[in-house]
């Protein structure tokens, strides 16, 4: 389908504004008589509350409200995280909003303070008097499975969840194989590390309506913390404002249920942001994982087996950990064709920081332990990296290891290949001590949620008379032009320019819901809600318009603000008097359209089979590095990605994607590592959280494979969370080219390098 607007690669209609600083965060907002709330955080990673007295906080002058979970009329609930259908208790953990009694993690809220000011907050925190009993607690997962082990929550497990894959005769084709290996990896916590920490403003309006402005990814929230106060959800309402960066840290409950419980109680505006030190403290992780894999493989390099087990830390809380392992347990044997697969996973609680959604969300985690498996394979049977990868990967008509089929494009040979030779020769060791490598990984991720979810979408659109186009979503838009695509594509749709279009986002009172902005959802569902609603109201222009025009509607298309004859295109009529046309004859010029994903059933059994997602984006990254023999330093040199997008709705913003994707697994390869010992922070900031910086960074080339066969509008796939696979497995694979050592945890620091290689000489 050629396109006018669809697969340009335009400026996002925000970047002006948030490259001169002028753009209104979360913080930026005030209003009058507004106090100001701090939260109190334990000490101890594992206690009991024997008693708390906020006598002394109260009576300081300045505090307008001191508030613990006694007073808070819900304090326990069941997490929805946005949906809106009820999945059950195997998907659903406890949403706790104050601790009460047993405290689980270093840094959970117990307490509540409202003043006049942040300083005058803070001395009240430091007036609240806790006593507490501390107990044992418990920190490895492995540990915690024990019969024995210290009971993080109320229940008599630490087990979350547990999930199964069983495909053929695993325990035969071992014997069959030629080759097997068999690794032990290890990936740490990761943190979000956005450049806004939490915020939010809430009120009582003129109405009554508890209203909180707040940084989210999820405006359908407002349910939650309506249930929390105990009243109607339609008294709760949520303004969701331009995202500093998310990354899935923003995707539970952050501020929200304390602003609206400090409002509550004291009628007043109230304003709470964290500080980096307690957005650290307090917020998800990406989830830790220790993962056993056992690979087989003929002399010739076919894979014939694979034996996984994947164990996931799920902190304090459960949160999104299901989902999360899920997605692990779908993608744990990769983008390959492997027709003997066993696969056990579990998430486990610990005293440790809670783990929740982070960008790749479970895929990324099996994909750093299967990518390696794949290069030492290669290198035992003496074959590049490309070879082995095309002999074994997923084709078009292949299924799933859970017995799905795919639905589109199985594009990993392509992308491997593109990625591979636009790598091009490899160069000669530039010194002495500076060995160079390289490296080669693929990778696959869903977009969209799981389809038990029945996840839907909605988009608003409207005419008005002189042609301008006003649209609503509450798509939550979080810097990667969300927004963008939906009025890219109502341009398409109606032959109007960008600046006559006006979109209003992220209101739950204002807005037709949209979901959340996770799962690299937004454009396959909330695009093609506005793909369907632009449709809606295309149609009943181009009813009128042939009428008019004496016309057949297949002769018909819009450019430029005309409804124009194909066969005669100086036969044309303006838009805007098609719409008064329109108008005057009583016509709706307006749609509000909902898109619904596929839907299927919870599963019932811990064996998962069948459809979990709707589509998924397969993509490739190709680097070198350079390494220093004598400190381990490890530096990348060049980086190549090459992802089938379906279609690029705007080239620039895919490659934005893919790029700040790269960055993010350079880190997560080799610096990122959220150092968490017997449930104590050893990185506080982001002086000891080390994140990649400019000069960490190559020049990462973007190859795009359009093939149309995505799910989204005109055929487009997600690439959000996708980008974020395969970069940090083709850095490992790259270091074991250079210096002959195999790393199996990350982040690979120097320190972990040197150690590794003096390991090896001796």
């Amino acid at each position: 389908m050629e396109t006018s607007v669809v697969g340009k690669g335009l400026p996002k209609f925000d970047a002006y504004t948030k490259a001169k600083g002028t753009i209104a965060y979360a913080d930026d907002f005030s209003l009058p008589g507004m106090l100001y709330a701090k939260v109190l955080r334990s000490k101890y990673p594992a206690a009991m509350i024997i008693s708390i007295n906020t006598a002394r906080a109260k009576s300081l002058p300045g505090v307008h409200a001191v508030m613990t979970g006694k007073d808070v009329p819900h304090n326990n609930l069941r997490a929805k995280f946005g949906q809106s259908t009820d999945i059950g208790p195997n998907f659903e953990g406890l949403y706790r909003v104050l601790a009460e009694e047993k405290v689980r993690f270093l840094g959970e809220a117990i307490a509540l303070v409202a003043a006049d000011s942040e300083k005058i907050a803070e001395e009240a925190l430091a007036l609240i008097d806790v006593i507490y009993e501390q107990l044992p607690g418990v920190f490895d997962p492995i540990e915690a499975l024990k019969q024995d082990a210290y009971l993080v929550g109320d229940n008599d497990t630490n087990l979350v969840s547990q999930f199964k894959i069983r495909q053929g005769d695993v325990e035969t084709a071992f014997k069959s194989a030629d080759v097997i290996v068999e690794n032990t990896y290890s990936v740490p916590f990761k943190d979000h590390a956005f450049l806004e920490p939490e915020s939010g403003v809430a009120w009582v309006d003129e109405n009554g309506i508890i209203t909180i402005r707040v940084c989210t990814q999820v405006i359908e929230h407002f349910r939650t913390v309506a249930e929390v106060l105990g009243i109607p959800h339609n008294h709760v309402r949520v303004i969701g404002t331009w995202v500093g960066g998310g990354f899935g840290g923003k995707e539970d409950i952050t501020v929200e249920s304390f602003l609206a419980l400090l409002t509550w109680k004291t009628k007043r505006p109230v304003k709470l942001t964290y500080t980096r030190e307690e957005s650290f403290l307090a917020h998800s992780k990406r989830h830790p994982f220790v993962m056993k894999y056992k690979t087989g493989a003929t002399k010739d390099g076919l894979l014939v087996a694979l034996e996984a087990e994947l164990i996931a830390d799920s902190g304090a809380y459960t949160y999104l950990s299901p989902w999360v392992l899920l997605y692990a347990t779908v993608n744990a044997a990769g983008p390959y064709n492997i027709p003997n697969v066993k696969v056990d996973t579990v998430a486990v609680l610990t005293n440790n920081p809670f783990s929740s959604a982070y960008r790749g969300f479970g895929a990324v985690q099996p994909n750093f332990a299967y990518e390696s498996q794949m290069d030492e394979l290669a290198r035992i049977l003496d074959l590049d990296p490309l070879t082995i990868r095309l002999k074994n990967c997923l084709q078009q008509g292949d299924t799933l290891t859970t017995g799905a089929d795919f639905g589109g494009s199985v594009a990993v040979r392509e992308v491997a290949e593109k990625a591979w030779q636009a790598l091009g020769p490899k160069r000669a060791d530039p010194g002495k001590h500076i060995k160079l490598g390289r490296g080669l990984a693929v990778g696959m991720m869903s977009y969209g949620r799981l389809t038990f979810l029945h996840d839907t979408s909605r988009s608003y659109i409207k005419l008005e008379l002189d042609g301008s186009v006003l649209m609503r979503s509450g798509i939550p838009d979080l810097g990667a032009g969300q927004a963008q695509a939906l009025v890219q594509i109502a341009a398409e749709e109606l032959g109007v320019p960008l600046e006559k279009i006006k979109i209003f986002t992220s209101d739950t009172s204002l807005t037709p819901l949209a979901g959340t902005s996770t799962a690299t959802r937004q454009l396959y569902m909330s695009g093609n809600a506005t793909l369907k609603a632009a449709r809606e109201v295309k149609e009943r222009l181009i009813n009128k318009a042939s009428v008019m025009l004496k016309a057949d509607k297949t002769d018909l298309k819009f450019e430029n603000e005309k409804i124009i004859r194909i066969s005669e295109p100086d036969k044309y009529l303006a838009l805007s008097t098609v719409i008064g046309q329109c108008s005057t004859d009583g016509d709706e010029l307006y749609s509000e359209a909902q898109f619904n994903a596929p839907f299927t059933e919870v599963p019932v059994s811990d064996v998962i089979t069948g459809q979990t997602f709707a589509d998924f984006t397969f993509g490739a990254y190709a680097v070198e590095v350079a390494i220093d023999e004598e400190t381990g330093e490890v530096n990348v040199e060049r980086a190549v990605t090459c992802y089938d997008v379906g279609k690029a709705i705007n080239p620039l913003n895919v490659e934005g994607q893919l790029e700040g994707g790269g960055v993010d697994s350079i880190g997560y390869a080799l610096t990122e590592n959220f150092v968490v010992e017997q449930g104590y922070l050893k990185s506080h900031s982001l002086a000891e959280y080390l994140l990649p910086t400019a000069l960490d960074v190559p020049d990462i080339e973007t190859i795009l494979v359009e093939s149309g066969a995505g799910i989204g509008p005109y055929g487009a796939k997600g690439i959000g969370e996708p980008a974020c696979n395969a970069m940090a497995p083709a850095i490992i694979n790259a270091i074991r080219d250079a210096v002959g050592v195999r790393i199996t945890s990350l982040p690979a620091t120097p320190e972990k390098i040197l150690f590794a290689m003096l390991s090896r000489i001796k």
